[in-house]
Protein backbone atom coordinates (compact mmCIF):
# COMPACT_ATOMS: atom_id res chain seq x y z
CA UNK A 1 0.00 0.00 0.00
CA UNK A 2 2.33 2.50 0.80
CA UNK A 3 4.54 1.54 -1.90
CA UNK A 4 1.57 2.33 -4.48
CA UNK A 5 0.84 5.63 -2.69
CA UNK A 6 4.81 6.57 -3.27
CA UNK A 7 4.57 5.64 -6.89
CA UNK A 8 1.51 7.73 -7.39
CA UNK A 9 3.11 10.79 -5.43
CA UNK A 10 6.22 9.98 -8.05
CA UNK A 11 4.27 9.85 -11.16
CA UNK A 12 2.09 13.21 -9.98
CA UNK A 13 5.40 15.33 -9.05
CA UNK A 14 7.09 13.55 -12.45
CA UNK A 15 4.01 15.00 -14.37
CA UNK A 16 3.83 18.82 -12.66
CA UNK A 17 7.74 19.05 -13.03
CA UNK A 18 7.61 18.01 -16.86
CA UNK A 19 4.91 20.10 -17.83
CA UNK A 20 5.50 23.24 -15.61
CA UNK A 21 8.58 23.66 -17.35
CA UNK A 22 7.35 22.36 -20.90
CA UNK A 23 5.02 25.52 -20.47
CA UNK A 24 8.38 27.74 -19.21
CA UNK A 25 8.80 29.00 -23.24
CA UNK A 26 6.12 30.70 -22.54
CA UNK A 27 7.63 33.37 -20.44
CA UNK A 28 10.32 34.21 -23.21
CA UNK A 29 7.68 34.87 -26.14
CA UNK A 30 4.96 36.93 -23.55
CA UNK A 31 7.70 38.83 -21.35
CA UNK A 32 9.11 42.01 -23.59
CA UNK A 33 12.68 42.65 -23.88
CA UNK A 34 15.66 39.83 -22.93
CA UNK A 35 14.66 37.07 -20.15
CA UNK A 36 16.39 34.62 -17.90
CA UNK A 37 19.22 33.17 -19.88
CA UNK A 38 19.27 35.81 -22.71
CA UNK A 39 20.71 37.99 -20.21
CA UNK A 40 23.50 36.42 -19.87
CA UNK A 41 24.65 36.34 -23.22
CA UNK A 42 26.44 38.58 -25.30
CA UNK A 43 24.96 41.59 -27.07
CA UNK A 44 27.01 40.07 -30.22
CA UNK A 45 25.53 36.90 -29.95
CA UNK A 46 21.96 38.48 -28.96
CA UNK A 47 22.34 40.02 -32.46
CA UNK A 48 22.86 36.83 -34.26
CA UNK A 49 20.05 36.07 -36.37
CA UNK A 50 20.64 32.33 -36.78
CA UNK A 51 21.40 31.66 -32.58
CA UNK A 52 17.97 33.64 -31.96
CA UNK A 53 16.48 31.26 -34.08
CA UNK A 54 17.93 28.57 -32.85
CA UNK A 55 17.46 29.68 -29.10
CA UNK A 56 13.87 30.25 -30.09
CA UNK A 57 13.60 26.53 -31.94
CA UNK A 58 15.21 24.80 -28.82
CA UNK A 59 13.24 26.33 -25.96
CA UNK A 60 9.97 25.86 -27.99
CA UNK A 61 10.21 22.60 -29.41
CA UNK A 62 12.04 20.96 -26.34
CA UNK A 63 8.99 22.38 -23.97
CA UNK A 64 6.42 20.19 -26.52
CA UNK A 65 8.59 17.60 -26.10
CA UNK A 66 8.58 17.91 -22.75
CA UNK A 67 4.50 18.26 -22.53
CA UNK A 68 3.87 15.54 -25.17
CA UNK A 69 6.96 12.69 -23.90
CA UNK A 70 5.69 12.28 -20.77
CA UNK A 71 2.13 10.89 -22.26
CA UNK A 72 4.12 7.62 -23.40
CA UNK A 73 4.97 5.93 -20.44
CA UNK A 74 0.90 6.67 -19.25
CA UNK A 75 -0.47 2.67 -19.01
CA UNK A 76 -4.05 3.82 -19.12
CA UNK A 77 -3.21 6.22 -22.01
CA UNK A 78 -1.77 3.39 -24.21
CA UNK A 79 -4.35 1.03 -23.05
CA UNK A 80 -7.34 3.32 -23.68
CA UNK A 81 -6.53 5.02 -26.85
CA UNK A 82 -3.62 3.36 -28.73
CA UNK A 83 -3.82 6.20 -31.42
CA UNK A 84 -3.31 8.77 -29.30
CA UNK A 85 -0.20 7.36 -28.20
CA UNK A 86 0.57 6.56 -31.46
CA UNK A 87 0.19 10.06 -32.06
CA UNK A 88 2.01 12.06 -29.63
CA UNK A 89 4.74 9.42 -29.87
CA UNK A 90 5.48 10.89 -33.37
CA UNK A 91 4.74 14.69 -32.51
CA UNK A 92 7.49 13.70 -29.44
CA UNK A 93 9.82 12.55 -32.03
CA UNK A 94 9.54 15.44 -34.56
CA UNK A 95 10.16 17.63 -31.95
CA UNK A 96 12.96 16.22 -30.23
CA UNK A 97 14.05 16.43 -34.01
CA UNK A 98 13.80 20.05 -33.83
CA UNK A 99 14.72 21.50 -30.49
CA UNK A 100 17.99 18.56 -30.40
CA UNK A 101 19.26 20.07 -33.71
CA UNK A 102 18.97 23.49 -32.73
CA UNK A 103 20.17 22.48 -28.91
CA UNK A 104 23.47 21.09 -30.45
CA UNK A 105 23.96 24.13 -32.22
CA UNK A 106 24.09 26.30 -29.49
CA UNK A 107 26.48 24.50 -27.64
CA UNK A 108 28.84 25.74 -29.52
CA UNK A 109 28.49 29.11 -27.89
CA UNK A 110 27.65 27.85 -24.56
CA UNK A 111 28.64 30.19 -21.62
CA UNK A 112 31.28 28.51 -19.71
CA UNK A 113 33.59 27.93 -22.72
CA UNK A 114 34.61 24.21 -23.89
CA UNK A 115 33.39 22.03 -20.72
CA UNK A 116 29.90 23.50 -20.86
CA UNK A 117 29.80 23.03 -25.06
CA UNK A 118 30.89 19.87 -24.62
CA UNK A 119 28.54 18.88 -22.07
CA UNK A 120 25.46 19.86 -23.96
CA UNK A 121 26.48 19.12 -27.42
CA UNK A 122 26.71 15.52 -26.30
CA UNK A 123 23.54 15.80 -24.53
CA UNK A 124 21.73 16.74 -27.62
CA UNK A 125 23.54 14.07 -29.34
CA UNK A 126 22.35 11.85 -26.77
CA UNK A 127 18.77 13.12 -27.23
CA UNK A 128 18.60 12.43 -30.89
CA UNK A 129 19.98 9.29 -31.20
CA UNK A 130 18.04 7.28 -28.53
CA UNK A 131 15.14 8.82 -30.18
CA UNK A 132 15.87 8.16 -32.78
CA UNK A 133 16.54 4.28 -31.91
CA UNK A 134 13.32 4.39 -30.38
CA UNK A 135 11.49 5.65 -33.43
CA UNK A 136 12.94 3.02 -35.67
CA UNK A 137 12.21 0.40 -33.20
CA UNK A 138 8.78 0.70 -33.19
CA UNK A 139 8.51 0.55 -37.12
CA UNK A 140 10.11 -2.97 -36.45
CA UNK A 141 7.53 -3.55 -33.93
CA UNK A 142 10.35 -4.31 -31.85
CA UNK A 143 8.57 -2.62 -28.42
CA UNK A 144 11.11 -3.91 -26.17
CA UNK A 145 14.30 -1.90 -27.80
CA UNK A 146 11.35 0.95 -27.99
CA UNK A 147 10.43 0.80 -24.58
CA UNK A 148 13.76 1.07 -23.53
CA UNK A 149 15.07 3.48 -25.81
CA UNK A 150 12.49 6.27 -25.07
CA UNK A 151 13.06 5.82 -21.22
CA UNK A 152 16.78 7.03 -22.42
CA UNK A 153 15.19 9.73 -24.46
CA UNK A 154 12.95 10.70 -21.88
CA UNK A 155 15.71 11.19 -19.47
CA UNK A 156 17.74 13.28 -21.88
CA UNK A 157 14.79 15.32 -22.61
CA UNK A 158 13.92 15.74 -18.53
CA UNK A 159 17.55 17.53 -18.51
CA UNK A 160 15.35 20.67 -18.71
CA UNK A 161 13.80 20.22 -15.49
CA UNK A 162 17.28 18.96 -13.99
CA UNK A 163 18.82 21.58 -14.54
CA UNK A 164 16.35 24.22 -13.66
CA UNK A 165 16.46 22.11 -9.87
CA UNK A 166 20.31 21.72 -9.79
CA UNK A 167 21.61 25.77 -11.44
CA UNK A 168 20.32 27.60 -8.56
CA UNK A 169 21.98 24.95 -5.74
CA UNK A 170 24.58 25.00 -7.43
CA UNK A 171 25.12 28.64 -7.71
CA UNK A 172 23.95 29.02 -4.01
CA UNK A 173 26.96 26.72 -2.79
CA UNK A 174 29.72 27.49 -5.15
CA UNK A 175 28.59 31.63 -5.08
CA UNK A 176 29.57 31.62 -8.78
CA UNK A 177 27.61 30.89 -11.88
CA UNK A 178 29.76 30.61 -14.51
CA UNK A 179 31.04 27.22 -12.09
CA UNK A 180 27.73 26.32 -11.26
CA UNK A 181 26.50 26.46 -15.15
CA UNK A 182 29.82 24.76 -16.57
CA UNK A 183 29.05 21.64 -13.22
CA UNK A 184 25.07 21.67 -14.75
CA UNK A 185 26.12 21.08 -18.28
CA UNK A 186 27.07 17.44 -17.49
CA UNK A 187 24.60 16.86 -14.27
CA UNK A 188 21.96 18.09 -15.58
CA UNK A 189 21.78 14.61 -17.71
CA UNK A 190 24.49 11.92 -16.83
CA UNK A 191 22.23 11.44 -13.48
CA UNK A 192 19.41 10.96 -15.80
CA UNK A 193 21.12 8.45 -17.84
CA UNK A 194 22.33 6.78 -15.11
CA UNK A 195 18.87 6.87 -13.24
CA UNK A 196 17.29 5.34 -16.75
CA UNK A 197 19.92 2.66 -16.90
CA UNK A 198 19.02 1.27 -13.42
CA UNK A 199 14.77 1.82 -14.31
CA UNK A 200 15.45 -0.46 -18.07
CA UNK A 201 17.55 -3.54 -16.14
CA UNK A 202 14.93 -3.13 -13.67
CA UNK A 203 12.01 -3.34 -15.98
CA UNK A 204 14.32 -6.27 -17.60
CA UNK A 205 14.17 -4.74 -20.85
CA UNK A 206 17.40 -5.94 -23.10
CA UNK A 207 18.13 -3.42 -25.23
CA UNK A 208 21.07 -5.63 -27.32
Amino acid sequence: MAKTVRNKVAWIVFVLLAIGIGLYPLFYLVTSGEFGLLLGKDEAIRANEVWRIAFYGHIIFGGLSLLSGWSQFSKKLRAKNLNLHRNLGKFYVISVLASGLCGIYLGIYATGGIIASVGFISLGIVWLFTTILAYLAVRKKDLTLHQGMMIYSYAACFAAVTLRIWLPILTIVFGEFLLAYKIVAWLCWVPNMIFAHLWVRRKGLTLA
